[in-house]
């Protein structure tokens, strides 16, 4: 179950976080993996060193995904290293200050809505002819639990994840025709490297409102990646799963 030989998938914003246990999940599945990032090149190939330490299949691929010459330029070069891409995980982010809503800017609200609707519509139209012509494609959005808890002084981010989920919903119904899956995997908080200077306070008041009583990992994204990547899921689309040990009930 869960195998994923001699499928591409491309990872957005992969050589760290949630995005870097996702592709390894992936690559463990026996996915060959591109790795992307947009300017720490000694992260990356750190992450790659990891990849290939394992035994993994993957190459590291610069771009920013908000930039469409950047976008087109990732797909050729992703097609001609590894093959035609069969999953991609739209998981790129930027910065996240929890701000009032007067000290946003419409500048700030323009940056969300580049990385959480218009990335992943030009990573879909850099793709898609191909997934169609082969009457096959995985495209998996990373959402965020603040979409449903309303979470205050979050405001730019809650609304163009929203607006990623919409997009979500609208585009698995489009696309189911061709073979292709459009879902959702909306994490709660789980710490990783960009957390290690957040208040201990603010830690463990989350901590605390957590049914199951422990953090999650970054390893629960991981599996979720893989099981919404693998031919297990060829039957579920338009869905979103909520990994927050129970924080949210749909």
């Amino acid at each position: 179950m869960f195998d994923l030989t001699g499928k591409v998938a491309l990872v957005t914003g992969s050589t760290t976080g949630l995005g870097k246990s996702m592709a390894l999940h992936l690559g463990r599945a026996g996915a060959k993996v591109a790795l992307n990032y947009a300017h720490n090149v000694e992260r990356a190939e750190k992450t790659l060193a990891e990849f290939e330490a394992e035994g993994l299949t993957g190459a590291l691929f610069r771009g920013s995904v908000i930039d469409p010459d950047s976008v087109t330029r990732l797909e050729e070069e992703i097609r001609e290293s590894l093959g035609p891409i069969d999953i991609v995980i739209l998981n790129a982010t930027p910065a996240q200050p929890i701000l009032p809503f007067e000290e946003y800017d419409w500048e700030f609200h323009q940056s969300m809505l580049d990385f959480f609707v218009k990335s992943p519509f030009l990573l879909t139209r850099a793709i898609l002819p191909g997934m169609k012509e082969r009457g096959y494609g995985r495209i998996i959005n990373i959402g965020s639990e603040v979409f449903d808890r309303g979470v205050p002084n979050f405001s730019p981010y809650v609304a163009a994840k929203g607006a990623q989920r919409g997009w979500t919903r609208s585009m698995s119904q489009e696309l189911a025709p061709f073979g292709i899956t459009v879902n959702m995997i909306s994490p709660g908080w789980i710490p990783v490297e960009r957390h290690e200077n957040d208040p201990e306070e603010e830690k463990q008041a989350y901590l605390s409102l957590i049914p199951m009583g422990h953090w999650g990992k970054p390893a629960d994204i991981g599996a979720a990646a893989v099981y919404f990547a693998s031919d297990e899921a060829n039957f579920i689309t338009g869905q979103t799963l909520v990994v927050n040990g129970g924080m949210t009930v749909n």
